[in-house]
Formats: structure tokens, sequence, C-alpha cells
């Protein structure tokens, strides 16, 4: 699979733009495109001019998701080249820039940043975070599409497979045949895909997550070409040590409020984390919301406001993810 290697300094990793080209029938898609600052521009031109193709000559961009990290130059790239940029209808909004879904989610992310007990200094610092990172370009207008679509482009098939979890659009894109796919941010070589805090409008955040991962498990993937780093020679391995992951990260959770007692989610993910900075002041608290909420909903734990108590401990037969 050809793919352009991208600078980003703020997230997981070097992202990947994928090209997709058919020379013959004059077709050049992306699947994602990279951050809205000048060395990611700067990298995505260089990497199509390496490969005898230009900003203009793009028909189609298929984004795996909203975040700017994947979406953040399809507006600039749709204007230059009146390429179709294809997102599913969840985060189809966003990438559009449409006012009230943008202030939607800042107020969420307001409301649940209170509930986390996320202290003030860290919101403010948090807020200088969103106001001084410049990674997102001009909003696209894009086509938005949903599960079990079939997009036609760069001389290629491919399927949507929703993965919600992560963000609650994300989609993977089964490739041709379905041996192997494009996962964004649904499997990651290295890390595990926050959930809980990089999109704060999905309800049950980690249920959703671990349908995805089953999901994509089942389907047992030769190869996954996920949205940061390199290729996944064994997906469904990948996929099920994320689960595990989890398991046992919730386990150590039940454990940290039997020890030191009812706790809400930034004293959990203090635990879990320690000190925080950047993004990362709502992804690990949102980490920490995301298996509260889940222990919460399975009855191990009950919740007052934002402050979660141990309600009984699982036992030895019970899988709590």
């Amino acid at each position: 699979m050809d793919r352009i290697s991208l600078g980003n300094d703020e997230f997981e990793g070097r992202n990947n733009a994928y090209v997709l080209a058919d020379d013959a029938a004059g077709e050049l898609a992306l699947v994602d495109t990279g951050i809205a600052v000048d060395p990611v521009r700067t990298d995505l031109r260089d990497g199509l001019a390496d490969r005898g193709y230009e900003i203009a000559d793009i028909d189609d961009i298929v984004l795996t998701h909203f975040h700017a990290d994947h979406a953040g130059l399809a507006g600039e790239i749709q204007a230059e080249s009146g390429a179709t940029v294809y997102v599913h209808e969840a985060d189809a909004p966003l990438v559009a820039g449409a006012e009230d879904a943008v202030a939607a989610v800042e107020d969420r992310r307001r409301e649940l940043l209170a509930e986390w007990g996320v202290p003030e200094d860290a919101r403010r610092e948090l807020r200088t975070f969103f106001e001084s990172a410049e990674i997102e370009g001009p909003p696209a207008e894009p086509t938005p599409i949903e599960d079990g679509e079939v997009l036609a482009v760069g001389g290629h098939r491919l399927e949507t497979v929703h993965a919600p979890g992560h963000a609650a659009g994300l989609c993977c894109f089964e490739i041709d045949d379905g041996d192997e796919a494009f996962v964004g941010d649904a499997l990651l070589p290295v890390y595990t895909p926050n959930v809980g805090g990089a999109d704060v409008r999905v309800e049950r955040p980690l249920a959703k997550y671990v349908d995805t991962l089953e999901r994509l498990a089942d389907r047992d993937y030769d190869r996954a070409w996920p949205g940061h780093r390199d290729p996944i020679d064994d997906p469904t391995a990948r996929a099920e040590t994320i689960l595990e992951h989890h398991r046992e990260r919730a386990a150590t959770i039940v454990e940290l409020l039997a020890d030191h007692g009812p706790a809400d989610a930034w004293t959990i993910s203090a635990h879990l984390f320690g000190d925080l900075e950047g993004i990362h002041i709502v992804h690990g608290p949102g980490e920490a919301y995301a298996h509260l909420d889940h222990l919460r909903h399975e009855g191990f734990v009950t919740a007052d406001g934002g402050t979660y108590r141990l309600e009984r401990e699982p036992n030895a037969t019970e899988r709590i993810v």
C-alpha cells in the first residue's frame, strides 16, 4: 500500500496519508490528509510529487474521522482540486465546520471537564491549547457516508465499516476483496486509541469501542493500515491485545476505588497517568470516565454526580469488559 508519512508532534506519532491511484483511468484518491500546518503540507505535496502527482490531481478524499490530524487539510485540498470528500454522517457536520455542531462539542467538553473534577488551572491550560493549536484548515464540503456503503475511488473498492468509540464517526475501509483494511485510529500499532476524551459526543464510549474491536477481530484481516505509524500485520491479535488492555485497566480502576475510596475521573486519571498537559488534559480523565461509566452500567460502581463509589467487586468468573 502506498503511504505518505506526515509529521505530527501532538498526537500518536506520525500520520499516514494513503495514495490510491489508477493512472489508466486518471483517478487519484487520498485516505486521510494530515494536520493543516506548513511542514505537513510540504510532506504531502512532496510525497505526491515523488509519485508524479500534485494536489490538483486529487479526485477523492476518504476520511477515517473528523480529527484534525486526519482531516485538517481536507478543505484546502478540496478547494484546490475540487475533490469529493467522504466522511461518516456522524462526523460530516464537524468536517463542514457547522457552527452548531462545533459549539455543541465545546459545550459538552466544558460540562464533562467540570463533571470529571478537572481543576480550573488545567482547564485553562486546555483552553489555551485548543486556541493556540493551529492544526485545522478551512472546512470542507463533505459527502456523508454510512456503514456498508461502498466507494469506488482511485481504482479501488472501499467498503465502509463504521467503527465508533474513539470518534462517533470513525470508519474503517475494507480494500477490494476485504483481506486488508484502512483502520484509521480504530487500531494503532503502538498506542491504544483514546476513548472518552477524544470525542465527547460518544455515549458509552468504552462499550462502543469494545464492540468495534470485536467486530474487527471477527473480520480477521490479513493486514491493517492505521492512521499512524507502521502497518499492522496481525490485526486480529492487535484487537485482542487492546481488548485485554482495557480489561486490565478496568480491573485496576476497581482496585483503586477499593483501596482509596470514592473518586472522580480526574483523581482516577492521576493514578493511571500522573501529571497531564496539552490535549492529554482531556484524554486522561476522558479515558478514566469511559471506564467508570462502563463499570457503572455493568453494576460495579455507583455515581453521585461525578464521584464514583465501588458497589461490588467482580467475582472470579465475571468479565467486566
